[in-house]
């Protein structure tokens, strides 16, 4: 799989200090093109939304759930196995999204106790589906998911493509995008913005902090904001 260069350690680590919301802010400053696009549209379940941020390189895979795959029990372990190989490829961490072809979405779960276990023992920092996940009680502690539904069975679930464009909640994601996610959503990091961000967001925090301040005095109406956002201006 061929990639930009990997970020440093640090990079990975100032990202995960930033929230996706952030992330999407900073985004619209230092990639403007990308201010309508590339993002969670769609709202998902996040299992822990407690959970530190997650960053990481997309591996990808396609699945159904609610007819059996048809193939031989031979072929379906070969596409399982080739699946994992997939996302025990660096470089890592690495984040898991997984496009349910079924319509609707979410009849049957990939991800429970024993998946969400083996994903983060090759690397994994979490998945982002549009399909179901299960076993919430007993999945790996600080795997972190965002799904489009919870449910009890994992019906007839297998693999359909690996390492293919997937679109979830509306993102279309390719194997190796650098992906942010938290509770809020997830959003595909372009990798030429990413070193940016971090001093991005900083400057937009310096603008919110001026108005949410201002906002606290006895004296702030709408006067005061006008000349704010004119002088500046801040995010929401």
């Amino acid at each position: 799989m061929t990639s930009p260069a990997p970020l440093a350690r640090e990079q990975l680590d100032a990202l995960r200090a930033l929230d996706t919301p952030t992330v999407c802010n900073a985004l619209e400053v230092v990639a403007p093109e990308r201010r309508g696009a590339g993002y969670t549209i769609h709202p998902l379940v996040c299992a822990w939304p407690e959970l530190a941020p997650i960053v990481g390189y997309a591996r990808t895979a396609t699945i159904r759930a609610a007819h059996p795959s048809g193939r031989a029990a031979t072929d379906d372990l070969a596409l399982r196995l080739s699946y994992y190989r997939h996302v025990a490829e660096q470089p890592g961490p690495t984040v898991t999204v997984i496009e349910d072809l079924d319509d609707p979405p979410g009849y049957g779960a990939w991800w429970g106790e024993v998946h969400t276990h083996v994903h983060r023992g090759l690397g994994s920092a979490g998945v982002v589906t549009n399909g179901s996940i299960r076993d919430l009680p007993v999945n790996a502690e600080g795997f972190q998911l965002l799904a489009g539904a919870v449910g009890p069975s994992h019906a007839y679930v297998h693999l359909v493509g690996v390492a293919v464009p997937v679109t979830v909640a509306g993102m279309t994601v390719h194997p190796g995008d650098l992906l942010h996610a938290d509770r809020h959503g997830a959003v595909v990091v372009p990798h030429a913005a990413a070193a940016k961000l971090v001093d991005a967001a900083a400057r937009i925090a310096r603008q919110e902090a001026t108005l949410i301040e201002a906002s606290k005095q006895p004296d702030f109406d709408v006067e005061v904001l006008e000349q704010i956002l004119t002088g500046g201006g801040g995010q929401h």
